[in-house]
This record gives structure tokens, sequence and C-alpha cells, in this order.
């Protein structure tokens, strides 16, 4: 290995058994891990059973530390170091600028990609990849902050027929994950805000439960009668469907829950 490299690992959806070997192996010869969980989490582990696999100590660094960055460079100068996140290793515009900064500065970087909830979820209901558009994000609301910029993205989305993936909000330090029920609610409330008629109670919408799960399940109902279900333990994930194709149809009434 060629010392001072900064691996970008990801860890896959779910639990330790979505490591990849060449994430495994990776892992093992660094010389200092660390790792983010506030863009993605694997609900289905604990870092202790990663760290019994690679033998290694893991440092969990927040928001703040990963955004600055400075420790993970720091490490960098005197050894290869692992960088691990959840779900695939550049999903997020925070590791992309990570990596940037970190060849401008003289480090070598090497991309461990993992399974991303990107293409689990139009698999999972049996949709076409390339028939989605952009990608939004709903938060959880606060007081004086409920920002509608995601119904904008499905707005644009809709108009050229295309399918949205509506991801929700992770807070993993106060263990609060949106549900797909409040995201659907959020989504109503949009509406409501906006009155452009984008989002009706009666159109479709899909939920993705525990994806990389073996509990993992998909549903596909109105707003309306998916609003008050329990979806059970998180995370979830939304999809508003644009123009369907007569196999995505199939696909839907096929490999979805009824409720």
């Amino acid at each position: 290995m060629i010392k001072n490299t900064i691996y970008f690992i990801g860890l896959g959806l779910y639990d330790e058994k979505d490591l990849t070997l060449k994430a495994m192996e990776s892992m093992k010869q660094c010389d200092t891990i660390y790792a983010e969980f506030y863009t993605s989490v694997l609900m289905g582990t604990e870092i202790q059973n990663i760290e019994k696999i690679i033998g290694k100590t893991i440092t969990i660094l927040s928001r703040k530390q990963t955004e600055k960055a400075e420790i993970i460079l720091s490490s960098a100068k005197n050894g290869n170091v692992a960088f691990l996140t959840g779900g695939d290793s550049m999903a997020a515009t925070t590791h992309v600028d990570l990596r940037i900064r970190a060849i401008q500065q003289g480090f070598k970087t090497k991309i461990i990609h993992g399974t991303s909830i990107i293409t689990a979820v139009p698999a999972l209901l049996g949709l076409q990849h390339y028939k989605f558009g952009r990608i939004t994000t709903l938060v959880i609301p606060e007081k004086n902050y409920f920002p509608t910029s995601p119904y904008d993205i499905i707005k644009k989305n809709k108009q050229i027929g295309l399918h949205t993936l509506v991801l929700l909000d992770i807070q993993a330090e106060k263990n609060r994950y949106m549900t797909a029920s409040e995201g659907i609610e959020s989504l109503l409330k949009m509406e409501k805000v906006r009155n452009e008629h984008v989002i009706q109670s009666t159109d479709l919408i899909c939920v993705v439960c525990q994806a990389g799960s073996d509990d993992a399940r998909v549903y596909a109902d109105t707003f309306e009668n998916l609003q008050s279900i329990d979806f059970g333990p998180p995370l979830h994930s939304l999809v508003i469907p644009g123009e369907l194709h007569f196999m995505e149809k199939e696909a839907l009434e096929i490999l979805t829950k009824k409720i």
C-alpha cells in the first residue's frame, strides 16, 4: 500500500455483512480509521461489530469535524487513513469536498464503493433507474424552519415525467430519524403552503423501509392511504413516481406490500 493515502470507504446499507472484501482489506491495512454517520446510518449493527471484523478502533467524527477535515488530513501525514460512511463513499457533497482538499494538499486518495440507497430503492420497487430525476431530502421541521425546496424539485421532475427519490432527515446524534409517515405529512403540508397542485392526496407515492435488511418492505399507494401507516423501524425513503412504463406499473403491483 502507498503511504499517505486516504481511503473513502462505503459501508453499504444496513449492517456489517454489507462490507465488501475490498473494504475490509483496505481498513485492516490503514493506520487510522474515522467514520461519520450523520449522512447515513447502518441501522442493523453497532460500530463495535465492524471493529471486531477489522481488528481496529474506529473514531466517529461529528459533522463539524468532518466538514473541517483537519483531523483526517492531519492523520494522513503520518500514514494511511480510512474514512467510512454509510452507503456509498461519494454520495455526499461533503465527502467530495474532502477528497478534493486532500488531493490539493498532496495526498493520494482511493474510493471503495458501497451499496447505495440511490440504486437500492429503484431495484426494490422495480422502477427503472434511468427514469429518476434530481434527488431531494426532507428535513425534520423545526420552529420557524420549514423549507419547501423539495417541492420545486418534485415539480420539475414531474414536468418531464421523471421519478423523484425523496430521502428523509437523519439526526443520528439525537437518535431521531424522520419516518415515512412524517415525510408524507411534510409533503402534503408543502402543497398547502405552495398550492401549485403538484402533490395531491390521491396521488401515488412509494415507501421503502429498511433497505438492505432481510425485512426490507416496499409499499405503493396514495398519499392519504399511506399517511397513517406505521412503517416500523427506520430508515425509510420515499419515491414520487413520474410517468410509469407498463413494466414499472406491473412491478409495483407485484412487488409492493398491500396495506
